[in-house]
């Protein structure tokens, strides 16, 4: 029991009777001869979409033809029942449902009893009659929902029983109950399909969402591994800094004390910084992660991880062109982790190809491209997590570079990079990197 206002007790009843009433007017009363026009069908389904355009086009009118062929079957019912006007008139209901659904019902309702009226035969609908009725429900009933094809029926229902009970003749034949029968089986047809499709459509928009997080959250576990990854290679930068800072002057006999506080002061930044580093860390890192024991690989091991690979089964040729010569860390590593993201995909997704690895070492960087020829047997589904892609992108996007990763013509599949090198840091090293000629060896 509910208090009101008033101070009246409303039972749940009442409630739900006057919920039923709110829900009958808003279907069938409120606006019913609204302009609602029949939108086209959509062409994206797997029959339509393979349609050529101008086809496709017409195809999207489909349920405008389904309709005026039901107009044109009620015609021909009508002319072969004696071909009078009033026998072809329910042909007007079937076309109003093109734009104004609901009201063709309530006029379908109206003629079949000024027919029945009229033709005194078949109570409380006419043969054409009939056929117009059952098809407006059924075409209602697929343009609403299933709520206002539950009124549909209880509606017909009401009125064939006070059809038999008060209007129809005696010893006149009733198609009162064949119409239940067969209306209650179109409209819950209907009504299954429409919440499948809604459910199917759910559905759809649950596993978008869901592909959106999921892509999301292996965004951020790329950028916390490779967070984790670039900590050991920091960390030891700020290490040396703090360290030269604290021994620097005592390199110095007498140094000044502005010195002396100069280099106190970067030590201190120094170690501050590192603290941070790690406290950051620390924030990223899962429950379960070990830090590594040896430092993190660079281009100098690579022709390790091509051995490893080449007794996986996977045949690599390696192409080094340009002047050699030591990148930074993060440059090395992160040259080193796409290499073998590459040509894990290969042995993942290509058994039996091969595969080609080219270092370029250019004037503005380091340019990278690792193809593998097409698959050369059974391709099994891979149980890894499909984030190897996402994972170099993001590696060469950290460090401002380019990267494409795309299928070659011949079906295999081909990752080129670029990672940029500052000419500061370039200028720096090229005086202990030795000049290399190219080379081409197979692992």
């Amino acid at each position: 029991m509910t208090q009101t206002d008033t101070g009246k007790a409303r039972s749940p009843e009442f409630r739900l009777a006057a919920g039923a009433f709110r829900s009958l007017r808003q279907d069938l009363f409120h606006d019913a001869f609204a302009y609602r026009p029949l939108a086209p069908m959509r062409t994206d389904g797997p029959l339509t979409r393979r349609l050529p355009g101008r086809t496709r086009e017409y195809a999207a009118r489909t349920p405008h033809a389904v309709i005026v062929a039901g107009a044109l079957l009620v015609l021909f019912i009508g002319f072969a029942d004696g071909g009078s006007l009033f026998r072809v008139l329910p042909v007007a209901p079937v076309l109003l449902t093109l734009t104004r659904p609901v009201g063709a019902w309530w006029l379908a309702l109206a003629l079949s009893a000024v027919l029945s009226a009229v033709g005194y035969r078949d109570w409380p609908w006419e043969p054409s009659a009939f056929a117009a009725y059952l098809i407006v429900i059924t075409v209602v009933a697929a343009r609403t929902r299933p709520r206002t094809a539950a009124w549909l029926w209880v509606m017909t229902a009401a009125y064939v029983v006070f059809s038999e009970v008060f209007l129809t003749p005696y010893g006149y034949s009733s198609s009162g109950v064949p119409m239940l029968f067969v209306s209650a089986l179109a409209l819950l047809t209907v009504s299954l399909l429409q919440v499948r499709r809604k459910a199917e459509q759910e559905v759809a928009a649950q596993q978008s969402v869901t592909a959106v997080e999921r892509d999301r959250r292996t965004l951020l576990e790329e950028r916390t591994t490779i967070a984790r990854e670039l900590h050991d290679v920091v960390a030891h930068h700020m290490s040396v800094v703090a360290i030269q800072a604290e021994a620097a002057p005592y390199r110095v006999e007498n140094p000044p004390p502005e010195l002396e506080q100069a280099f106190v002061t970067i030590r201190e930044n120094a170690v501050a910084a590192l603290t941070e580093l790690r406290r950051v860390l620390g924030v990223v890192r899962a429950a379960d992660y070990q830090a590594p024991d040896a430092p993190q690989p660079t281009l100098a091991e690579l022709d390790g991880l091509l051995a490893n690979v080449g007794e996986a089964g996977l045949t690599v040729e390696k192409t080094v062109t340009g002047a050699v010569r030591e990148l930074p860390p993060g440059v090395e590593l992160s040259a080193y982790r796409i290499v073998q993201e590459a040509l894990s995909n290969a042995l993942r997704h290509a058994p039996g190809s091969t595969a080609r690895v080219e270092i370029a070492y250019v004037l503005g960087g380091l340019g990278l491209r690792i193809v593998n020829t097409a698959p050369q047997g059974l391709v099994k589904p891979s149980p890894g997590a499909g984030h190897g892609i996402t994972g170099m992108r993001e590696r060469v996007a950290m460090l401002s570079g380019e990267m494409t990763a795309d299928p070659t013509e011949d079906g295999g599949y081909e990752v080129v990079a670029f990672i940029p090198v500052a000419a500061a840091e370039r200028d720096g090293r090229d005086a202990e990197g030795g000049a290399q000629q190219p080379e081409g060896d197979a692992a």
